[in-house]
């Protein structure tokens, strides 16, 4: 399938989207944008004010650069990553102004490259004089080009119902493996909870909790290869299949797959309940560790690293996720908009003090003041292990960068189309991998 047949496809079902093709901007960096006429820009995304802290993050962006305005499309009241996507392909579709796009994970991001969405910024790049790579923590490249630059940093940890391991006589784990965190887990299970709950896989997203044990490598961690080969008969793609199965079969220690999809459970409930003692999931639950309006905490939290494979692997690597700032390729304010999205994922990130930054120049005191801080806005930040949080944070790091590929969404539903087999019992292991590789291998022999 080539990039014009995907990219109808995909409008056919998201709603007809006439992208305009992506033109020269010859324009320059924007050293000199202070003195160029006042101008708007439009941004959209799917962060809302309580997660982001928009309105003194654009305001202090507005300062500086008193010559621009940003007017915020919030997609989603509720921070839906589904919903946004969808309304911003409505946008697209009724030709509204577009400047600043902002996509909440790899895959929605590659997808709106490949229809044209997205305007490419090495011209703006290579004009400051940085690498990405470098500046960075999170390699945005797809296809030898940058689109987008990150924004925050949130490696995946794992979060334990402190007041669970103390009853069932377990140490706060520092340095641990996947068999460790099984045993634990076991262990945690008792009536009224079960030891941990996986997220995932929903019709396509949260596959983070289909690469456990490939994520926790420096390198090789995603379903597809570095060159752009089915990564399904990797042998620790089975062994998440394997850990996933014993769990929920046999230790019984895992929320069952089933109970997630029919009961419509959500990880932060299962937690903040006290129905799971542990959960594996994005730091940006760092902002509702002590507890907001919405979830309570009534017991304390302490923060465990993502396990290794083995325990003589250096550890720390875990799933990353991030905003990629991307520029609309139809903006007519493409220099300002590129300024926008370049302060943002610098000291933007430090102003908006919600998360932290994948910048590689955050000191480490603007790195200990944004965890306290985001602390601080809970309920009660005294009940969380703030040493646990900062060690697990400073410490982890992003595997080697796969670019993703153009058609990432239709490899993400056939995974999760195999692994409902799998877990529902009505094939093996061995059949749920085959199966997986040949028909990934279809989609990217057709791409």
């Amino acid at each position: 399938m080539n990039k014009k047949i995907l990219t109808l496809l995909i409008c056919t079902v998201l709603y007809p989207v006439i992208v305009i093709g992506c033109s020269g901007s010859g324009s320059k960096v924007a050293s000199d944008i202070k003195k160029d006429k006042k101008i708007t820009l439009k941004f959209y995304s799917h962060g809302t004010e309580a997660s982001y802290n928009w309105k003194n993050t654009i305001n202090a962006f507005e300062k500086k650069y008193p010559n621009i305005d940003v007017d915020l499309v919030v997609l989603s009241e509720k921070g839906d990553t589904q919903e946004a996507t969808k309304k911003l392909d409505l946008a697209a579709a009724s030709g509204e102004q577009m400047d600043v796009l902002m996509f909440s994970e790899a895959a929605s991001y590659a997808q709106r490259v490949s229809m044209g969405m997205v305007a490419p910024l090495d011209e703006f790049i290579n004009k400051e004089g940085y690498k990405e790579s470098e500046e960075y923590k999170v390699d945005t490249q797809i296809d030898g080009n940058y689109y987008a630059l990150p924004g925050k940093f949130n490696p995946w940890y794992v979060l334990l119902n402190k007041d669970h391991l103390v009853a069932a006589g377990l140490k706060v784990p520092n340095d641990w493996t996947w068999d460790k965190f099984m045993e634990y887990a076991k262990a945690l299970t008792r009536d009224g909870h079960y030891g941990t709950y996986f997220h995932g896989p929903q019709n396509g997203s949260w596959m983070e909790y289909m690469r456990l044990a490939q994520a926790s490598e420096a390198e090789n961690t995603e379903f597809t290869t570095e060159d752009g080969q089915a990564n399904l008969d990797n042998p620790l793609f089975r062994k998440t299949l394997e850990i996933r199965l014993k769990m929920e079969k046999k230790d019984k220690s895992a929320v069952p797959y089933a109970d997630i999809l029919s009961k419509k459970l959500h990880y932060r409930n299962q937690f903040f309940n006290q129905d799971v003692s542990s959960i594996l999931i994005g730091s940006w639950m760092n902002a509702e560790l002590g507890g907001t309006e919405q979830n309570s905490l009534n017991f304390h939290v302490v923060v465990a690293p993502y396990p290794k494979n083995n325990k003589a692997d250096k550890g720390g690597y875990t799933p990353v996720t991030t905003d990629y700032m991307a520029v609309a390729a139809n903006s007519q304010h493409k220099k300002e908009a590129y300024t926008f999205i370049r302060w943002y994922t610098t000291e933007g990130q430090i102003v908006q003090g919600k998360n932290l930054p994948s910048w590689n120049k955050v000191s480490n005191r603007d790195f200990t003041n944004i965890i306290e801080k985001i602390l601080s806005g809970t309920k009660n930040p005294e009940k969380v292990d703030k040493e646990s949080l900062i060690n697990v944070l400073k410490n982890a790091k992003s595997s080697k960068i796969i670019s993703p590929v153009s058609n990432q969404s239709e490899i993400y539903n056939v995974i999760n189309e195999e692994y409902e087999k799998l877990i529902f019992g009505q094939q093996n292991i061995d059949k749920t991998i085959k199966v997986s590789q040949e028909r990934v291998k279809e989609i990217l022999n057709n791409k």
